[in-house]
């Protein structure tokens, strides 16, 4: 039996829970938890805000962990190594998406937190080529959030061939934001960080910004106009979108990683006049975590956390919720 932390109904609190995983899966590894961050999704799967979630709920798909058992047919990683594992679990591994390397696109992915249990609990279940190993120079204590939220701003920087001569704004410094500040950085980009929230521009600096503008005013927009290449909208809600695509560059884009629930309202002149695109991305591939946990490890990245115990796990939720976290919550195994 495993014990876990469940929730039984939408936006219930989460309690003790256990449950029979079965045998192991020839192709599955067992991790034992050492720490699982909690992303602003496991909140949307709790509160069943995407209308698929399943209950019990075991969410944390922000996991690392030392892998204490593998089925017959796993030859890539062995016991005893530690390992991340993010929002996917599992692959078809056939289709053209996962045979060409884009797992993360795969149809047939298996969510680690929908009809699965993720890691808010002592261990959890994965497909061995959906774990990737911590290299050296990752503090294993903080790696947890690189597994959603740092991959998922990492991504578009290799999908996108973004350049080190580029200039590059992130809209929203949280927890999204905040590692895509260092990761461009260090990319080398001109990095400008977009937020309304006066005490983080101070922060925004600190963790790799070279400017900031204040997204509540619309002169310093308008002043900006045509400045980027690349902008990367990491918040959930709506804003002026015209008014952040007047600020693209020719063949600029403006890429959303942050999963805004209403239709976007863009005017289409600006967009041709200019060449300019607009695109989305989820979080990445295996091959591309390890890239991005090297690049971490070579540059010192890593997420600005929180720490709680399990057990104080509901507590947890709740900075969560209430956006207190700075940045980043991660729970720990004493």
């Amino acid at each position: 039996m495993i014990k876990a932390y469940a929730a039984m109904s939408p936006g219930a609190t989460l309690e003790p829970f256990e449950y029979d995983p079965g045998e192991l899966d020839r192709g599955e590894v067992e991790l034992d938890v050492e720490s699982c961050g909690i992303c602003h999704s496991d909140l949307s799967m709790l509160d069943n805000d995407w209308g698929f979630t399943q209950y019990p709920f075991v969410g944390g798909h922000e996991v690392v962990g030392t892998i204490t058992a593998i089925g017959d047919d796993v030859s890539t990683v062995k016991v005893g190594q530690r390992v991340g594992l993010g929002w996917h679990s599992g692959y078809c591994n056939s289709c053209n998406t996962c045979q060409s390397g884009d797992h993360n696109l795969c149809a047939n992915a298996q969510p680690t937190i929908a009809a699965h249990h993720g890691g808010f609990a002592e261990k959890v279940r994965a497909q061995a080529s959906a774990v990737v190993v911590l290299p050296n120079g990752v503090n294993a204590d903080s790696a947890g959030p690189l597994f959603c939220g740092g991959i998922t701003v990492f991504n578009p920087l290799v999908q996108f061939d973004v350049k080190a001569t580029d200039k590059v704004g992130v809209i929203g410094i949280g927890g999204l934001g905040h590692i895509a500040l260092q990761f461009l950085n260090a990319w080398g980009c001109e990095v400008t960080a977009f937020t309304s929230s006066e005490h983080k521009k101070v922060e925004a600096l600190e963790m790799g910004a070279h400017k900031v503008l204040d997204s509540s005013n619309a002169s310093e927009l308008e002043a900006a106009a045509g400045q980027f290449d690349f902008i990367i909208s990491t918040v959930n809600v709506k804003l002026d979108w015209n008014a952040y695509v007047a600020t693209l560059a020719p063949k600029g884009r403006l890429h959303f990683v942050g999963a805004t629930l209403e239709p976007l309202d863009v005017a289409v002149f600006p967009l041709i006049g200019g060449q300019r695109s607009i695109s989305g991305s989820p979080v990445g591939s295996p091959g591309t975590i390890k890239k991005m946990l090297d690049f971490a490890a070579q540059h010192n990245i890593e997420p600005v956390t929180e720490y709680f115990s399990f057990d104080k796990i509901n507590e947890a939720l709740e900075r969560v919720r209430e956006g207190k976290a700075r940045y980043r919550v991660v729970l720990k195994r004493d």
